[in-house]
């Protein structure tokens, strides 16, 4: 006798596919999406639909977007001679929550993890050389987060641009080691991107 009806089971198996979502988690979602009214579940399943088929990455920054190029990107009034490095989209959310900061973006979409086969190749690192080289970057600034695998990104985009005429600068580290960006507190980091350190 099956336990649940193949599109309970369905739609658990597509739940237990999240990240930090086991079991009894994914249970619950099943439940919670069977017992919403019929025009919720609908707005759930059009909001996915439209995240799949209206979401992109700019193909200058790689931050995600409607439009390619990406508002960031696209505003004149952002210092044009300035990139933000860092490792996710939701890094420049966090950095754009504090509004401190006017200068460009550029997401790795990812860090280096060899241990799960995160290679620099993986990483947009060579698309930031260009960017540099074309737009005629003056500072760079390492915003990756400051734990193991940040700090060897970081180390691995200085390495790259050594030969470039760019200013190569880390933020502080009043961000606490081991924390992610997207959830240090504005201030801390507005401080962090304020007191930045030249790498060379």
């Amino acid at each position: 006798m099956k336990v649940y009806p193949e599109p309970m089971v369905a739609l658990m198996e597509e739940f237990g596919r999240m990240p930090g979502i086991g079991r009894k988690t994914a249970e619950r979602l099943a439940y919670y999406v069977l017992r919403l009214p019929e025009e919720e579940a609908m707005k759930l399943a059009h909001a996915i639909r439209d995240v799949k088929q209206k979401i992109r990455h700019c193909s200058r920054c790689f931050n995600i977007s409607e439009t390619d190029p990406c508002g960031v990107c696209s505003d004149p009034r952002r210092d044009q001679n300035m990139v933000c490095v860092v490792e996710e989209p939701k890094d420049v959310i966090a950095i754009e929550k504090m509004g401190r900061y006017n200068g460009l973006y550029h997401v790795l979409m990812g860090h280096i993890a060899p241990l799960d086969g995160v290679e620099p190749d993986d990483l947009t690192i060579q698309n930031l050389m260009a960017r540099v080289k074309r737009e005629g970057i003056v500072e760079v600034i390492l915003a990756t987060n400051p734990n193991l695998e940040g700090d060897a990104t970081a180390l691995q985009v200085a390495k790259e641009l050594e030969g470039a005429n760019v200013k190569i600068t880390r933020i502080a580290k009043g961000i606490p080691s081991g924390s992610n960006i997207e959830y240090v507190n504005s201030a801390i980091l507005a401080d962090a991107i304020a007191g930045r350190r030249e790498l060379r």
